[in-house]
């Protein structure tokens, strides 16, 4: 899907590029093409900067929830026919399902000197780009903040909740393993919600609309799209629970069969250069490389419990996971 270059998205990319180093732009050239889960304006965002740092190549994006873009995948792999090059989705549990089989490239020389270990794969097939926080989200004018996940299944909340779906996004999945792997939450979470009336659905842009528009009091949300909508002057506001949160870094990863790896890389490095993580900032986003500061209205990072979770022990799990989900939810 080649998408139109917005005026806005262009007048950021050009921000952006004016300081970003030729790193690329003499040695990678062709066609790239980019399969991304990013919402579509931060999509075309994300492409424009890139491509003005690297006028020689160009790109092909097409953008769905990570759990469709992987469907999509597999069919083009059953079919011999895989036409990405770069994946930038929301989660490493579905990165980590690709490399098990072999499907992600290595990219050893990837520029991760300002970037802990702890935000990419340790045989450098992923690297994170971000840090995003789910946590809860509530309607400022006709509900109270909540400090507890659990406190969300609370019967006078019945109905009232906004869940994304785990079957559809990344962030919702990677939720979902580390909810359970956490004692203070588990399934018990996710079965009182099913006992509350609650149904996930879509991704965190529906969730998003129905706690700001009042449908629903509170939602299981990402930090960063909380942050935005409040500064537009959605009646919405967010808590870190005190269970912990949990968190996706947007991972960038080189399919292994690569049409063009030479601009695949050049991907790679212009997210994890510090231009690409200052465009991160100015999307809006908490950026991976702590030395770029995180924009206004995110709390500072040693203030807020962040979940950790086995990404092999959640590849390993998924398919059981998944359908324990949907036992619960009813199909």
């Amino acid at each position: 899907m080649l998408n139109k270059i917005k005026r806005t998205s262009a007048t950021l990319a050009l921000t952006v590029a004016l300081s970003v180093p030729a790193f690329a732009a003499d040695t990678a050239s062709g066609k790239l093409v980019i399969y991304t889960s990013q919402a579509p304006e931060i999509a075309q965002q994300t492409i424009d900067a890139f491509k003005a740092a690297n006028p020689n190549i160009q790109v092909e994006w097409t953008r769905n929830g990570t759990t469709q873009l992987m469907n999509v995948l597999q069919t083009e792999m059953m079919a011999g026919d895989v036409k990405a090059d770069v994946l930038l989705v929301a989660d490493s549990i579905n990165l980590g399902a690709l490399k098990k089989d072999g499907k992600l490239m290595a990219y050893a020389d990837a520029p991760v000197g300002n970037i802990s270990a702890n935000y990419y794969d340790k045989d450098k097939t992923w690297f994170g780009t971000k840090i995003i926080a789910t946590v809860i989200a509530f309607n400022t004018k006709n509900a109270k903040p909540a400090d507890s996940w659990m406190a969300l299944t609370d019967p006078q909340n019945k109905g009232q909740v906004a869940v994304p779906s785990p079957l559809y996004s990344g962030a919702a999945l990677y939720h979902l393993h580390t909810a359970i792997n956490t004692p203070d939450i588990g399934w018990a979470f996710y079965q009182k919600l099913a006992a509350n009336g609650i149904t996930p659905e879509g991704g965190n842009g529906p969730a998003l609309k129905a706690v700001a528009s009042g449908m629903a009091k509170y939602g299981v949300i990402t930090d960063a799209d909380i942050i935005r909508a409040k500064k537009q002057g959605s009646p919405i506001d967010l808590v870190y629970p005190k269970e912990g949160a949990s968190f996706v870094t947007e991972p960038v990863a080189i399919l292994s069969g690569a049409h063009n790896v030479p601009a695949a890389k050049a991907f790679v490095d212009f997210m994890l250069s510090p231009q690409g993580q200052q465009l991160v900032a100015k999307q809006g986003n908490r950026p991976i490389d702590a030395s770029v500061a995180a924009p206004e209205g995110f709390a500072p990072m040693d203030s807020i419990k962040l979940l950790t979770l086995d990404s092999d022990k959640a590849v390993a799990d998924d398919k059981e996971v998944r359908a324990r989900f949907t036992e619960i939810f009813g199909g």
